[in-house]
């Protein structure tokens, strides 16, 4: 039984608390404004006492591999020691930071985003395997646009030493932890996936050579990083779409299992989360955007990204149709992270709809209507978009504490999950709360004195 008070020790790294910022999109790229960009986005949540701090997905190369417009490289060691400014606001604040390395693959901006195929041609589409008959379907139809390149033996090796490359270019700036975006429709998700992996080489035929990828990335990391505390997402694809649309898929107890192997081969904490085998609102779950995609100013970014208004109302109905089966459901990944904590001994992260304190106090097993038989179904509690509403909920959700170490109140965050912040990210747009009802309540708490430690 823990408290959200409570410091926890992940590989050699002790953090101050349990509550931590997820990795969000934070749209500063790598320009002469990127290093701000990132302090302003980042710092308010180590400010707020947030005992750990995850900067979004960042990509392990120069070219391609960027899901969403905006994203920064790692890549080159001369960019990421700037990034030492960052790293010391946090632990100015006491805080730790980890920084979450990703390549999108098949979802990256060379498959969807219309403009940005214009002006990069010449930009190879990764590819795992041959994509499966469901995208090329959607490539005849004209939602998307594949031409894959699959990787090759050699260039998977070269791959996973990029990654470990570009950790140690972020362990000498500063950062103390690596996060492995290891779902979300990111690459190291299409290795593990039956879905996507159908390789005949030593990457791919059985879930445990699907799963080589993710000890190769270990590997490349331990012998150019060091022991740098080392975690990784975890998915179970059981959002997908159900058979004969979706066949192959990794279920609830193959996310089990690739946590109990992730921690055989050496990785210092977990952080399991249910995903579909694409990027829909199972990630995001709420409600539909419609204020985001009537936004008139943003109309014409739309058409750029997905190519016309056409596309961008095919787009907009397909985000719709989603979010009925997507509604928001309070900690989805829940009995996930439980089942994996009964398996693993090394921390388990719990994120997804975690969105007030007495649920954070019965998802560590601190609160006092969770029974013995119940116990704690994670190690930490983190939140992504809530960060968006309230950059400093952190002071929020810590200082609510009793004498005798539980919540004496319930605070609740602002965030109301109709991912207002999300669709407009699709254009480069940075990720803020655009929703009038939230943001005057923020105002009215900013001027109580609600976000001061």
């Amino acid at each position: 039984m823990a408290s959200l008070e409570d410091p926890i020790r992940i590989g050699g790294c002790e953090i101050p608390n349990r509550l931590y910022r997820a990795p969000l999109l934070e749209c500063a790229g790598n320009g002469p404004d990127a290093v701000d960009t990132l302090i302003d986005d980042l710092e308010p949540a180590a400010a707020s006492g947030v005992g750990l701090v995850c900067q979004g997905a960042t990509i392990v190369r120069g070219d391609g591999g960027c899901a969403a417009p905006g994203m920064t490289r790692v890549h080159d060691p001369s960019f990421v020691s700037t990034l030492s400014r960052l790293t010391d606001r946090i632990h100015d604040h006491g805080g730790k930071i980890f920084i979450q390395l990703e390549h999108g693959g098949l979802r990256s901006m060379e498959t969807w985003h219309a403009e940005y195929r214009r002006e990069h041609p010449n930009l190879e589409q990764l590819a795992v395997s041959e994509p499966p008959w469901q995208l090329r379907l959607a490539d005849r139809l004209g939602f998307l646009e594949y031409d894959p390149h699959v990787l090759s033996t050699d260039e998977v090796y070269e791959l996973a030493a990029d990654f470990g490359r570009s950790a140690a270019y972020c362990v000498d700036a500063g950062y103390d932890g690596i996060h492995l975006s290891g779902a979300n429709m990111g690459i190291i998700q299409q290795f593990l996936s039956p879905f996507y992996n159908r390789r005949d080489d030593e990457f791919g035929g059985s879930p445990e050579a699907r799963l080589e990828f993710l000890a190769l990335v270990h590997d490349e990391i331990r012998e150019r990083a060091g022991d740098v505390p080392l975690l990784t997402k975890v998915p179970a694809e059981t959002p997908a779409p159900p058979s004969p649309i979706v066949r192959q898929k990794l279920s609830l107890e193959d996310g089990i299992e690739i946590a109990r192997r992730l921690e055989r081969i050496g990785y210092d904490a977990i952080v399991p989360v249910e995903t579909s085998v694409v990027w829909d609102m199972s990630i995001v779950r709420g409600e539909y955007p419609e204020r985001a995609w009537s936004n008139e100013q943003l109309q014409a970014a739309y058409d750029a990204a997905f190519g016309g208004p056409l596309r961008r109302r095919l787009v907009a109905l397909g985000n719709r149709l989603e979010s009925l089966p997507y509604g928001f459901e309070p900690a989805w990944n829940e009995a996930f992270c439980r089942r994996v904590r009964e398996e693993v001994s090394i921390p388990v992260l719990a994120e997804g709809g975690i969105r007030e304190r007495a649920q954070m106090d019965r998802l560590l097993g601190a609160s006092s209507d969770a029974t013995a038989d119940d116990g704690a179904a994670c190690d930490m509690v983190g939140m992504a978009r809530p960060f968006y509403a309230e950059p400093r909920v952190g002071a929020r959700l810590l200082e609510s504490n009793g004498k005798d170490g539980r919540s004496s109140r319930n605070p609740r965050v602002l965030c109301e999950n109709c991912n207002n912040c999300t669709v407009p990210q699709a254009t480069g747009a940075p990720g803020i709360c655009r929703t009038p009802s939230v943001l005057r309540r923020r105002g009215d708490l900013e001027r109580e004195g609600a976000y001061e430690r």
